[in-house]
């Protein structure tokens, strides 16, 4: 199937699967806040408190079990429900395959906050702790050229690991529409002026660690091996700047490394994680916080929550979550290596 062909049937198609039943939309409201630099956006949807919580997924123990026999790992996830498997054929909008070979299948989150959000998920089960492959990004990229293509613009996340912010430990990338501009940090990316385009970059108006690698603005419409190549690259670039940061932070937690992905038409991010949720000081509640914290799109559940956010301040909740930046520590390494 086209990815123009899952684009142009989304808006339609989550209509119908919301007056159905099968998808369930919790409406809300967005609070802008002006902080860091750039103004975030706090969107408050008080229905969240009536679903269920979803424990965060056992990511270490899944993985300890793959390692020593993939038929148990395999039992343990039967055992955990896995909504992608079988999935909801009333949320199905395509099946996708690379030329390797690699199957996906794309959609609807069935709790949607925002609407039109979809997911790209690996047809066979990948965990949600394993690093973006080729194909992934490959896939991820193709999708938001063929928004950008019918005018329906939309930025992916991922999150990896633990302490990431996931809730399913079923490999996928989400997606979610965005104004022309994107979303709050995406618009200091592309503000920021680069003396060397093709090296990672960090924003000094954010505290906490993240890396950015900014794409040819010709890449869209460029072959697809280029493509591979350069979504192939910048992610591993970033993930070798992710595990530096991680080298410099004392006490983080044992286990495998987690991060979050930002994924756009013009740039990719990750940002290393150091814990899921936040804790407010005053009143010990906590706040989940995944890749759309970083994106500056929060999430909160009550006026109480909001208020709170907005007393925390959220480069210190986004801080707290993450790790600081060594930015300039990194920047330092680079050079001595390079002498």
């Amino acid at each position: 199937m086209a990815h123009s062909d899952i684009i142009c049937c989304i808006s339609k198609r989550f209509e119908q699967a919301r007056e159905s039943g099968n998808l369930l939309f919790f409406p809300s409201t967005v609070t802008k806040l002006p902080a860091l630099g750039v103004e975030f956006q706090i969107r408050l949807c008080p229905a969240l408190q009536k679903k269920p919580p979803i424990p965060p997924p056992d990511l270490g123990a899944i993985e300890a079990d793959a390692g020593i026999k993939s038929d148990r790992a395999e039992q343990r996830e039967k055992e955990r429900h896995d909504p992608f498997c079988p999935y909801d054929p009333h949320l199905h909008l395509g099946d996708l395959q690379d030329q390797d070979g690699a199957e996906y299948v794309v959609l609807f989150n069935k709790f949607s906050v925002v609407p039109n959000h979809f997911l790209l998920v690996t047809k066979e089960f990948q965990l949600q702790s394993s690093p973006l492959m080729p194909s992934d990004l490959v896939q991820a990229y193709s999708i938001l050229i063929a928004g950008q293509k019918a005018g329906q613009r939309y930025f992916g996340f991922y999150n990896c690991g633990e302490q990431s912010g996931a809730s399913q430990p079923h490999k996928h990338l989400q997606f979610i529409p965005i104004e022309d501009d994107g979303p709050p940090t995406e618009r200091l990316a592309r503000s920021a002026h680069l003396e060397m385009a093709d090296k990672p970059f960090s924003l000094p108006q954010l505290p906490y660690a993240h890396h950015i690698f900014r794409f040819p603005s010709n890449l869209p419409s460029s072959p697809p091996a280029k493509i591979e190549h350069t979504l192939s690259t910048a992610f591993l670039n970033l993930l070798d700047l992710v595990f530096s940061t991680i080298r410099h932070a004392t006490e983080y937690p044992p286990g495998k490394p987690s991060y979050n992905v930002i994924l756009t038409i013009d740039h990719m991010h990750l940002i290393p994680r150091r814990t899921h949720e936040y804790t407010f000081p005053e009143t010990g509640e906590t706040l989940s916080v995944n890749a759309l914290g970083y994106a500056g799109l929060l999430l909160v559940k009550s006026e109480e929550q909001l208020k709170a956010v907005q007393s925390a301040g959220v480069g210190n909740i986004l801080e707290a979550v993450g790790l600081t930046s060594v930015h300039e520590i990194q920047l330092g390494e680079a050079t001595t290596e390079v002498e």
